[in-house]
């Protein structure tokens, strides 16, 4: 059994991968993932502010856009960058446990 992390470019952040089951894994190992996991886990907040300033600066060009099909572009950026928060989210409330 084992963990790795993959860096996913969207999120902007490494997920763990653990190969087989979380119980399977040994304590020692658990808490060695849960303690790397604590650390990436505490950059979301960060990275969220980071898309939210991206989503700002979309949405100020957007009230400026008169053409219609560059408008779509822009809505269509903003729901990926919500999108994205949202799976954040998810991720930053993952909190395993030692078993």
């Amino acid at each position: 059994m084992s963990v790795e992390y993959i860096f996913d470019s969207r999120l902007g952040l490494s997920i763990p991968k653990v190969e087989g089951t979380w119980s399977d894994l040994s304590i020692d190992i658990q808490q060695q993932v849960l303690a790397k996991w604590e650390a990436i886990r505490g950059t979301i907040p960060d990275r969220i502010k980071e898309i939210e300033k991206e989503i700002e600066i979309i949405h100020e060009q957007l009230t400026e856009e008169e053409d219609f099909e560059r408008s779509c572009e822009l809505n269509l950026e903003m729901a990926e960058l919500a999108s994205t928060i949202n799976e954040l989210w998810i991720w930053f409330r993952v909190s395993p446990t030692v078993t």
